[in-house]
């Protein structure tokens, strides 16, 4: 089993306000410095209902703790296919742990990212 790895990376939000709706919502993204480069790396949830469970995590926090956990398995023909999934987990005071799944936006997000952690 392989075991899922903490970096010293945050995730973070910050609210804005749409245009065409006049809505507040949060955009979630991880700073970092690759090469001398500012970069944002936009991220979001597998689906919609994740952005309640985000709120849920983050409390009234404006960041929270990037995790990954590294995976490998076999395709249909024995090939091996590994890569890293991607959780924002908060702790409550009392030690209860909460925890949403999150992916890179674009492919772009998914390269920064790859780069930020190696």
């Amino acid at each position: 089993m392989v075991k899922e790895q903490k970096f010293n990376i945050k995730v973070e939000r910050e609210l804005y306000t749409s245009k065409k709706t006049g809505k507040s919502s949060y955009t979630y993204f991880i700073k970092g410095i690759i090469r001398g480069k500012d970069v944002k790396i936009a991220v979001t949830p597998p689906d919609f209902g994740g952005y309640t469970v985000l709120d849920i995590v983050f409390n009234d926090a404006m960041q929270a703790d990037l995790v990954v956990k590294p995976f490998e398995m076999k395709d249909d023909i024995g090939n091996i296919i590994s890569g890293n999934s991607y959780s924002v987990i908060s702790i409550d005071t009392d030690g209860k742990v909460y925890e949403c799944k999150i992916k890179p936006f674009r492919s772009s997000d998914k390269q920064l990212l790859t780069m930020l952690l190696g």
